[in-house]
């Protein structure tokens, strides 16, 4: 086996039918590279990507023949795809099998979702009529979080900053959950190494109970045969089968199974207690990093939510505020939060009214921009959302300048001599950047400096 893993997570793989001890330490020692990403089908754009293969269980997951420097291509910070590991993406896969791609106004939350993986993942697969809530503790990852759905696009997103146990003031509200839950990493050891290190069976009981703790705080929120999607990177038994044990004997849950293809290499294990249903990846058997997924039906009744409280705001926003940049305007509902418009799609406005009322909220819909008094000063959302009007100002530039426009440099006022004065979509192979504001001698970048590219 050689010594680099630690001894007592190979002995209790051992003794699993489904672990191949020498394949497992084989795919390990090579330290394969896998790299894969999620394209978004709202922005479907000519990439310099090396797709190689389609991920059998996520049509829109490819895997890539080498790993790019993301960061100096500019589709990526467009939003036109998502760097994500390919065994993740089996949360798309379960989505489709129970159905809920083609059902109308799901409420879906995403407990852990900082980076934001799964749930660009689920803002994709879900009906547009769908509300995603997507929560992030930790609030330095709650800001990544709210970068990444952005640029994904979608206004039908609210992303909130709260412990678990407030969801429970949701009572019988979501449809489907996921949880994501943090745990030891054994799974991520080929990806990161430093893993490694950090990996005890102390870590994996810390693990364990603060799983259960959020499940417990949050399980509430589901509704009456809503689904959670539980899922973790870890291989220990204790952070996966057993929590469905305890799932299915503490809060009423019932195992969900589904079919998957044999030739996929994903193994379908029963937990011990009560043979809930588990999904394992191995490295040595998939192309992708170690991952755990269990689908679960709650069978309990809980109190629902009671709409009578809640009194919808009337709206503030100036009228005609957004006509000439939002396609469609009539299709949303418009807020104020603070000097800032925001939209989201006009059957939400009930839902948004709910969540502002109990939860604390990092970002809701798209923000469309400030109201000056005048007139709109465009926000920077507004420039990656799919619901932007196409027709309003743009100039298309090459590599070199879009890179630029990332780092918030100077531009060649050149690029503009055909264009009006004022604000100036930046586009790159179609694709929408950020803006600037075009002037008779210079041109003022306007990338949010917070998120603008280092040279590198």
């Amino acid at each position: 086996m050689g010594n680099f893993l630690p001894n007592e997570l190979i002995e209790r793989l051992r003794s699993r039918t489904d672990f191949d001890s020498e394949a497992f330490a084989e795919i390990h020692q090579r330290g394969d590279k896998v790299t894969s990403v999620r394209l978004n089908p709202a922005k479907p754009a000519k990439l310099d990507l090396a797709l190689s293969e389609t991920i059998p269980w996520c049509k829109e997951g490819y895997y890539l023949t080498d790993r790019p420097v993301f960061t100096l291509d500019p589709l990526y910070h467009a939003g036109t795809y998502y760097v994500q590991e390919a065994s993740s993406m089996f949360v798309s896969y379960i989505i489709r099998a129970l159905g809920l791609d083609h059902k109308e106004d799901v409420r879906a939350l995403d407990l852990c979702a900082a980076p934001g993986g799964k749930s660009t993942l689920l803002n994709s697969v879900l009906n547009n009529s769908s509300l995603l809530v997507s929560n992030e503790v930790i609030k330095s990852r709650a800001l990544i979080l709210v970068d990444n759905l952005v640029r994904w696009g979608n206004p039908n997103v609210v992303v909130t900053n709260n412990d678990p146990s407030a969801f429970s003031r949701l009572p019988g509200y979501f449809d489907v959950m996921v949880v994501d839950a943090p745990c030891s990493g054994s799974g991520m050891f080929r990806k990161d190494p430093g893993a490694i290190d950090e990996w005890s069976l102390a870590n994996v009981k810390l693990c364990s109970d603060r799983q259960r703790r959020i499940l417990a705080d949050a399980q509430a929120c589901l509704k009456t045969d809503g689904y959670l999607i539980y899922s973790t990177c870890s291989y220990s038994e204790e952070e996966n089968e057993d929590i469905v044990d305890w799932l299915i004997t503490t809060h009423g849950f019932e195992s969900v199974s589904v079919d998957i293809e044999d030739s996929w290499g994903i193994t379908k294990t029963r937990s011990r207690g009560k043979q809930g249903v588990g999904y394992r990846f191995y490295p040595h058997q998939v192309k992708g990093e170690g991952f755990f997924l269990s689908v679960l039906r709650k069978k309990t009744s809980e109190e629902t939510f009671s709409r009578r409280k809640i009194k919808k705001e009337k709206s503030d926003v100036p009228k005609g505020s957004i006509d000439k940049w939002v396609k469609d305007p009539s299709l949303f509902y418009t807020f104020m939060q603070g000097d800032n418009i925001h939209i989201v799609p006009k059957e939400m406005e009930e839902d948004l009214a709910i969540i502002r009322s109990v939860l604390y909220l990092k970002n809701a819909g798209t923000n469309v921009g400030k109201w000056s008094g005048r007139e709109l000063i465009p926000a920077h959302d507004l420039a990656l959302s799919n619901h932007i009007n196409m027709g309003v100002e743009a100039q298309e530039v090459d590599l070199d300048s879009a890179l630029n426009f990332l780092r918030k440099e100077t531009i060649d006022i050149d690029l503009f001599s055909n264009t009006k004065n004022g604000w100036c979509l930046v586009r790159y192979r179609g694709i929408n950047l950020g803006w600037v504001k075009v002037l008779s001698n210079r041109i003022n970048n306007y990338y949010p400096k917070e998120i603008r590219i280092m040279n590198l």
